[in-house]
């Protein structure tokens, strides 16, 4: 059995799914959550084998969970179910780790392939998606670079510091301020470069120059 944690901020949705792969073989529904927040507590409470989830919920947004969700079931594979087509959302959600990226008006069928396939270490994206992913990669170069050149000075200061490995807590004691800052510049940094974590943005910031070498 494949067993699915549903994650959508709206019950009714929640209801349809789970109403609609109930009747799959194969498949069991064996849990829900509203938000990202729960998302994260219940795959780490259910270890499910594959998470159905939206990208806009409160809390925690779809692509916060699943960078969460890595570190706590790494096992599990998320597929995107969404209204949203923007690059903003679609880029940092297959960056992520996206198994799959379809839209809520998928047929029935699509959307139970699509899990078998990402059970199974596939992905299935919607057509429409693919074609904007396409094209949104080929602008990826000047895209990303605007976005490099838009770190302030303070998250070039974290980055330089990242490069050099420094933890959050002694970035916070180098620039005197405090962690719970560090991490809010950071999660920036990262979603300014593209990528979704320490190691890719250091490996990142060397190999373009964006920081001074040491």
């Amino acid at each position: 059995m494949i067993r699915v944690l549903l994650v959508d901020d709206h019950a009714v949705v929640r209801e349809g799914l789970r109403a609609f792969l109930e009747l799959q073989d194969g498949i069991e529904v064996v849990g829900e959550a509203g938000d990202g927040e729960e998302a994260v507590t219940e795959a780490s409470r259910l270890e499910p084998d594959v998470i159905l989830m939206d990208l806009v919920m409160p809390k925690l947004d779809g692509v916060g969970a699943m960078r969460r969700l890595r570190e706590v079931v790494p096992s599990a594979r998320v597929v995107v179910l969404t209204s949203f087509l923007e690059d903003q959302r679609l880029l940092p959600a297959i960056q992520a780790g996206a198994a799959g990226y379809l839209l809520k008006n998928t047929e029935p069928a699509e959307l139970a392939r699509a899990l078998r396939a990402a059970h199974k270490g596939e992905a299935i994206i919607d057509p429409t998606v693919a074609a904007r992913l396409v094209s949104a990669l080929a602008d990826g170069s000047r895209t990303g670079r605007d976005e490099r050149d838009q770190l302030t000075r303070r998250e070039r200061e974290v980055l330089e510091l990242i490069v050099r490995g420094r933890s959050n807590k002694r970035i916070a004691l180098e620039l005197g301020i405090a962690e719970k800052t560090v991490k809010t510049h950071v999660g920036h940094v990262l979603a300014k470069l593209g990528v979704t974590d320490r190691t890719q943005a250091a490996l990142l910031a060397v190999r373009e120059g964006l920081v001074p070498e040491s």
